[in-house]
């Protein structure tokens, strides 16, 4: 069977061009201190991996936003630890999904996909399911309002997500 390298490679410049774009605003916020720049840090050291074609660095760097994402939303107040338990449910979709193509990447890239591929990717739709789950009622309150901008980032990253998921579930053939 031939192998979908070049398929594979369109992907990884899509997933780096997405990545890029919801990561942008977090650069041009560079004055944020703590945590949230921290995890800015992970998710620009996530796009410069997947640029580099490293699909494993770029799950290391999501695994490890995901687990500061959990500290944080233990810190925070109830509705903001919603959001970064949403935000982790997010990093642990894209953690799966570059694991995902790691793994078809190491097993010569053949059509279908191995169970262990479609396993990674079924583990990301899961998480990407638990990233929509609705957040409650916004409070009123100036703390909670700060974050509707990053309520709207992680919505819209979730979408696109979903459509990245769904397309390489198609491409690598899984059940």
């Amino acid at each position: 069977m031939p192998t979908h390298h070049h398929a594979g490679s369109a992907f990884l410049v899509c997933c780096g061009l997405i990545t890029f774009l919801l990561a942008a605003p977090d650069v041009l916020l560079a004055q944020v201190m703590g945590d949230d720049a921290e995890l800015a840090r992970l998710r620009t050291k996530a796009e410069d991996a997947i640029a580099a074609d490293d699909p494993d660095g770029a799950a290391m760097m999501m695994g490890r936003a995901a687990l500061l994402s959990a500290q944080v939303a233990r810190k925070r107040d109830a509705f903001s630890g919603v959001v970064y338990r949403r935000m982790e449910s997010l990093f642990r979709a894209q953690e799966h999904m570059y694991r995902g193509m790691s793994l078809f990447r190491r097993a010569g890239g053949q059509l279908p996909a191995s169970s262990g591929v479609c396993g990674s990717l079924s583990l990301a739709v899961n998480s990407l399911r638990q990233a929509a789950e609705p957040l409650g009622d916004i409070p009123s309150s100036p703390p909670a309002q700060h974050l509707l901008q990053e309520i709207a980032r992680l919505k819209e990253a979730i979408d696109n997500w979903k459509t990245v998921t769904d397309s390489m579930i198609s491409e690598y053939q899984c059940p």
